[in-house]
């Protein structure tokens, strides 16, 4: 096992800090952070920036960390922004009273105020919080042919992978899901699905009928530059220290497929994707095993049987509608647990159904003193009308920063209210090259059935979506360049009575922003 050491921006091992005690004589250890993830780093630069006079201890697993760059609120609850990926000592550089650790967390003694790690460093804090994320929930464990997405190690090794394969199978209907059917070129693509569309998580049935076209058309290429720094793990870094279930780099941002090469090795096929609905895996199976099992595998549809009987598959996925495939390998993208892993030893955790660490609207976990952000944990407060959690980056930053202004108020004995980003579920995000707004309960989520929806939908150019109830707009899809984020944000906040408008709110003829500004 690796020792714990701090690394330069360069690449360089710093000289590792002395302990906070031998700094500042008579003062108490300071805050302390584990996750180099998008919710970590941005609590850790949150804390810089409340408490620059304050030691602050980052544990990264990763000698790269997930940095917010290129912010903007857009509205009064969406924010876009971009996600860099960063050598520790950028951090460091940025924010001095930061030291960045990179290091296994082994386990926790909350009574003593100490998190120790693999190398048999301790590290006491008077406030820590866990920002340790989610790893990928795979269908199956321990199969070299099936694999998650989730950090920058996992997108290489798929991206390896992809470039000598004729097919993959990706298991999943999420985010990472519908943007890899997009992005694959050169490879022949089996999409399984359990639901009767694709993008549930995120969309209607109408949405989805808006992008299936996409599915086989070309992508339309934007020649714009990438706007984050790209860096390459050596190998050397990647396994020291050594990666497991309890340990992975920060997960993904919103443009992480940008700059990685998508393609398998037929240079005649260009984007081919078949979709099974309404199915799971119920086994993955080994070319023995298929040979065993006597049943004939599906051939790609737009080939011929004939063209396929003589393929040796390394892999063999049979789904829940009794249809078998070969592949080259298997993509998991059926989404994250939560990385609870050495926490969870010896402590009074209160941990959700889901594997979250419970999360009180202070990001407060039931432990003295220990928060928790990001998708680790898990919101237990009453939630606003029009809020709810989702597992996404948008959230896992805002996480991050109000954990840090909550562990400083508290240390101040200062009292601090909800943040306002936690009033509306807002999230803005691309698929199949649109730009993507969700506001509030957008598939009218825990509404029932009493609520009514408005649609407006332009073939390949918008897809509008209202969700009102008791003529008051409570969500809303806006797929395209539509303008309307904004104005329908305010709609919601202020909760103001919309039934004289009708159907005339989605009039494309009435310029809708000026007449509710």
């Amino acid at each position: 096992m690796a020792d714990s050491r701090e690394v330069g921006e360069k690449g360089e091992e710093i000289a590792p800090l002395p302990p906070h005690s031998e700094q500042e004589p008579g003062r108490t250890a300071g805050f302390v952070i584990v996750g180099g993830g998008i919710a970590g780093v941005t609590c850790a630069e949150q804390l810089s920036a409340l408490s620059p006079d304050d030691p602050i201890t980052l544990l990264s697993a990763s000698p790269l960390i997930k940095s917010v760059t290129n912010f903007r609120q857009v509205g009064r609850a969406m924010e876009e922004f971009d996600v860099e990926e960063k050598t520790t000592g950028a951090l460091q550089k940025a924010c001095p009273n930061v030291r960045v650790v990179q290091a296994l967390v082994k386990s926790l003694d909350t009574d003593k105020h100490e998190v120790y790690t693999e190398d048999g460093e301790t590290f006491p804090y008077t406030k820590l919080c866990i920002c340790t994320g989610g790893q990928p929930k795979l269908i199956t464990k321990d199969n070299p042919h099936v694999i998650g997405i989730r950090d920058t190690e996992t997108v290489q090794h798929f991206q390896q992978k992809l470039a000598n394969a004729r097919r993959v199978v990706i298991v999943g209907n999420g985010g990472i899901a519908l943007e890899l059917v997009y992005e694959i070129e050169g490879c022949e693509v089996v999409w399984a699905i359990k639901d009767d569309s694709i993008g549930n998580t995120f969309f209607d049935r109408g949405a989805a009928e808006f992008f299936l076209p996409h599915l086989t058309a070309g992508k339309c290429e934007e020649k714009k530059p990438l706007k984050r720094l790209k860096y390459t793990l050596t190998e050397s870094s990647v396994d020291s220290p050594k990666k497991g279930e309890t340990a992975m780099g920060g997960a993904l941002g919103p443009d992480w497929k940008e700059g990685w090469r998508m393609k398998g090795k037929q240079d005649q096929v260009a984007h081919q994707v078949h979709v099974e609905y309404q199915c799971e895996v119920q086994e993955v199976l080994t070319r023995e095993e298929f040979n065993r099992l006597g049943q004939a595998a599906e051939h790609f549809p737009g080939t011929s049987r004939a063209e396929e009987q003589n393929d040796d598959w390394p892999v063999y996925v049979l789904l829940t509608n009794k249809r078998l495939y070969g592949c080259d390998f298997v993509v998991s993208a059926t989404g994250v647990v939560p990385s609870t892993g050495p926490f969870l030893h010896n402590t009074q955790f209160c941990v959700a159904p889901d594997g979250g660490l419970r999360v009180d609207d202070h990001m407060h976990t039931s432990v003295p003193d220990v928060y928790a952000a990001g998708d680790v944990c898990t919101a237990s407060w009453e939630p606003a009308p029009q809020w709810f959690q989702m597992r996404l980056w948008s959230q896992a930053r805002q996480m991050g920063s109000y954990a840090a202004k909550c562990m400083v108020a508290d240390r101040d004995g200062e009292e601090i209210d909800l943040d306002f980003c936690f009033e509306l579920f807002a999230h803005v995000t691309k698929f199949f090259n649109y730009k993507i707004v969700l506001l509030g309960r957008y598939n009218a989520q825990g509404l029932g059935k009493d609520h009514e929806l408005l649609l407006r939908c332009t073939k390949g150019l918008e897809y509008v979506k209202v969700v009102l109830q008791a003529g008051r707009m409570q969500g809303a899809v806006l797929i395209g360049d539509t303008d309307l984020e904004e104005t329908f944000e305010n709609l919601i906040i202020n909760g103001m009575d919309l039934s004289p408008y009708g159907e005339d709110l989605l009039d494309p003829n009435i310029d809708i922003e000026d007449y509710f500004d």
